[in-house]
C-alpha cells in the first residue's frame, strides 16, 4: 500500500500560506479563489486534496457545523467561533473560553466522548443592520 504523501509540496505551501493569511474562515471554493492568484494552474480537486490533508495532519483546523459548507482556519490555537445564522460567516472567539471537560460524562449508546467543542450563533454586524433596515 502506498504510503500519504507528507511533504510539504510548493502547492501545499501556498494553500497555507493563502490560509493563515485571512481571518474569514474561507470555504475551499474561496481559497481557490485566492491560490490562483499566485497559482494559475492549481485545480479545485488538488485545492481540496490538500486542504483535507492540512486538516488531517493537524496543520489547520476544519471547521464543520451541522449543514453548513466546510470552512478551514489556518489559526490552530485553542480558541472557539462564531457563526452567523444569516450569511455563514465565521469569526474568532478572543481570548477563548475553557473547553468543557469530558471525563465522567455518558450517553446512551456511546462508548467513548473523546472531546467536546463549544460553538456560537449569533447575527453579524452586516446582517444585524440589514435587518434593522427592513423594520
Amino acid at each position: 500500500m502506498a504510503q500519504p504523501q507528507t511533504r510539504m509540496t510548493r502547492q501545499r505551501a501556498v494553500i497555507l500560506e493563502e490560509l493563515r493569511k485571512t481571518k474569514t474562515h474561507p470555504t475551499a471554493d474561496e481559497l481557490y479563489g485566492m491560490v490562483r492568484q499566485r497559482l494559475p494552474r492549481i485545480s479545485l480537486g488538488t485545492v481540496y486534496r490538500n486542504l483535507d490533508f492540512l486538516a488531517d495532519s493537524g496543520t489547520i483546523r476544519r471547521l464543520e457545523a451541522c449543514g453548513t459548507t466546510k470552512r478551514f482556519d489556518g489559526d490552530i490555537s485553542a480558541h472557539q467561533h462564531i457563526r452567523c445564522v444569516v450569511c455563514g460567516k465565521i469569526g474568532d472567539i478572543m481570548p477563548p473560553l475553557p473547553e468543557p471537560a469530558v471525563e465522567g460524562l455518558s450517553v446512551p449508546g456511546f462508548d467513548t466522548i473523546y472531546t467536546a467543542r463549544i460553538e456560537f450563533d449569533g447575527l453579524c454586524e452586516q446582517c444585524a443592520a440589514a435587518a434593522a433596515e427592513k423594520q
